[in-house]
């Protein structure tokens, strides 16, 4: 499966993005699937995470509260909306596919997007 991530850019601090997901060469819904972020000398960490059927999710506890994950499996897509965005999130986000139901570790991460970046101003 492919994947390309959107949605990225420029935001004011408190500001909020949209990053969307979408597949081909496969179908989402058989997918757990994942965002993660890399900012600039810092290691790839998980954001969020949601199950196959979207019933599940897990978030890193420093977006709790202020990120959304979802997934349109009619549409092959996966969203992560950011509320209250701060300068802290500015990273390289990435989407991932994993054939794990709700998996919350990189090791765990099959197929990868290419990054989209975000960049919170203060």
């Amino acid at each position: 499966v492919q994947l390309q991530a959107s949605g990225g850019g420029l935001v004011q601090a408190g500001g909020s993005l949209r990053l969307s997901c979408a597949a081909s060469g496969g179908t989402l819904s058989s997918y757990g699937m994942g965002w993660f972020r890399q900012a600039p000398g810092k290691e790839r960490e998980v954001v969020a995470a949601i199950s196959w059927s979207g019933r599940s999710s897990y978030y890193t506890d420093s977006v709790k509260g202020r990120f959304t994950i979802s997934r349109d499996n009619a549409k092959n897509t996966v969203y992560l909306q950011m509320n209250s965005l701060k300068p802290e999130d500015t990273a390289v986000y990435y989407c991932a596919a994993s054939h794990v139901l709700l998996a919350t570790v990189n090791a765990e991460y099959t197929y990868w997007g290419q990054g989209t970046q975000v960049t919170v101003s203060s």
